[in-house]
């Protein structure tokens, strides 16, 4: 039992240090992951299973442009593909959903890369200090249990993914989304389990 955790919590380091954004980890890498990963309502199977999805949608990207690589981002819930970022036209946009459904896995795609060549550092910069207030504020909300929501910013628009234990707990989780500065809108696919 031991060396299937540690070899599921390799794999979510691999993945996750492919992505372009992941979550916060304390600890050593491994251990780190392992420990996030008991601690979501996935549980450690589901983590890796979505693990190895991000990985190979990541290998894909990678092999068909490094620009796709860089420019794009995803989440992935229990076989739920989140894409976010910034293509440079609508033929990456396409080829990047493409891709994803060509992973082991995956359940559902979900589109919300947007068609964007002008944003810059700062564009980038704000969008990365809005995940950042957020991810403090649920963190800190001892009503959430924060480590079950995915973020991801582009553009001011915040995208939330992931499972609640509640409507209250999502309600919370979208008002302290709303509240920070700069954000244009929340988009949720966040499911309610309770």
């Amino acid at each position: 039992m031991a060396g299937r955790c540690w070899a599921a919590a390799g794999l979510a380091v691999l993945a996750l240090g492919t992505a372009g954004c992941a979550p916060l980890v304390i600890g050593g890498a491994a251990a780190g992951g392992a420990a996030v990963a008991y601690t979501e309502e996935r549980g450690i199977s589901g983590f890796a299973s979505d693990a190895e999805i991000q990985a190979k949608i990541n290998n894909l990207w990678f092999q068909h442009s490094m620009d796709m690589h860089s420019r794009l981002d995803m989440t992935v819930d229990q076989g739920r593909v989140l894409l976010t970022g910034k293509a440079k036209d609508a033929q990456m946009r396409l080829d990047a959903v493409r891709l994803a459904w060509q992973a082991d896995g995956v359940k559902e795609v979900i589109n919300e890369i947007q068609i964007d060549n002008e944003s810059g550092i700062l564009d980038s910069a704000r969008d990365t200090w809005i995940s950042t207030q957020l991810r403090g504020r649920l963190t800190f909300d001892k009503s959430i249990h924060s480590q079950n929501f995915s973020i991801d910013t582009v553009n001011g628009v915040v995208y939330l993914m992931g499972v609640a234990k509640s409507q209250e707990e999502l309600d919370r989780a979208i008002n302290h989304a709303r509240s920070v500065a700069n954000v244009q809108r929340v988009v949720n696919y966040v499911r309610v389990i309770g």
